[in-house]
């Protein structure tokens, strides 16, 4: 009697478990798949960059209901305190988004313009949608409150010499070339490239010294200040991830105001080459914006 029992008990049990987990299967299909009227939104409420980003930004729109097999026109309409022409620009027809048929998102083209003054302030883009077509199957936001009509875009301001730039090393006939390297600051005096690691793997033979860096994966980083003339100092400073022996650097540098270009002597100090004695080792690096 009790085996039989346990085994009555323990068959309800699991067949309850079965049945709720069909229950909660059912009702997550439910939260996932939305069966009313379709709507279109922005995918984001917020976004932030900063001036200096020098690529196009795609702020996005999409339908939230089935996907059509028609266009979706929507119109939008432009407000905030950041300026055109001067602050950003709109690549494309201004104050249109097509969804294209069979698609879910459209794009907004936005690209930030740099105008860094070392006043640190930030501006506001902000999009609202106002229509979409075809409105008989679409209404502009989701619910009564139209949630997503709208998305505040803030432009951070940047300092002088912020943004992404092109790293060469010259060195001897060869250019060592990286691409996508960012360099910033919080308070336009002091700055942080975010990688120095151009070529370093590839120019020691010039030397006759061994590789600083272990691997090209590494980022190391270095400071330099800016004097407010234009020129450009690099303290002394130590690199982790440079191997002992060749982790103490110092230097200086230029600002070209007029081709934004920035060029650094860097000052390595290499302790016992291969013939044994200590040296100096300089590095010219130069960045270019991109």
């Amino acid at each position: 009697m009790k085996i039989n029992k346990y085994i009555n008990t323990h068959s309800i049990l699991l067949l309850f478990t079965v049945l709720a987990g069909l229950w909660l299967s059912g009702c997550e299909e439910e939260r996932i798949v939305y069966g009313g009227s379709g709507f279109v939104r922005f995918s984001d409420s917020t976004l932030s960059y900063k001036e200096s980003y020098s690529k196009a930004i795609k702020v996005r729109v999409h339908n939230g209901g089935p996907i059509l097999n028609e266009s979706i026109n929507i119109s939008y309409t432009i407000g905030g305190t950041a300026r055109e022409g001067k602050d950003y620009r709109i690549e494309g027809t201004k104050g249109t988004v097509i969804i294209p048929v069979g698609q879910s998102f459209g794009e907004i083209t936005l690209y930030l313009l740099n105008n860094a003054n070392n006043i640190l302030e930030s501006n506001t883009i902000e999009f609202t949608i106002a229509s979409v077509k075809p409105a008989d199957k679409l209404q502009v936001g989701f619910g009564k409150s139209a949630m997503g009509s709208k998305i505040i875009f803030t432009i951070r301001d940047a300092c002088i010499m912020d943004g992404i730039y092109t790293g060469r090393l010259p060195v001897g006939t060869q250019t060592f070339q990286l691409a996508d390297i960012e360099i910033s600051s919080t308070d336009c005096k002091r700055y942080t490239i975010s990688n120095i690691n151009v070529g370093l793997l590839g120019f020691p033979q010039f030397f006759n010294w061994e590789s600083p860096v272990g691997f090209e994966a590494e980022r190391p980083t270095l400071d330099f200040i800016d004097n407010g003339n234009n020129t450009l100092t690099i303290p002394q400073q130590v690199i982790p991830q440079f191997a002992s022996g060749y982790d103490t650097l110092s230097g200086t540098g230029v600002w070209n105001p007029v081709n934004k270009q920035i060029t650094l002597s860097i000052k390595m100090k290499v302790y016992k080459l291969s013939n044994g004695k200590d040296s100096t080792v300089n590095l010219p690096l130069i960045y270019v914006p991109q």
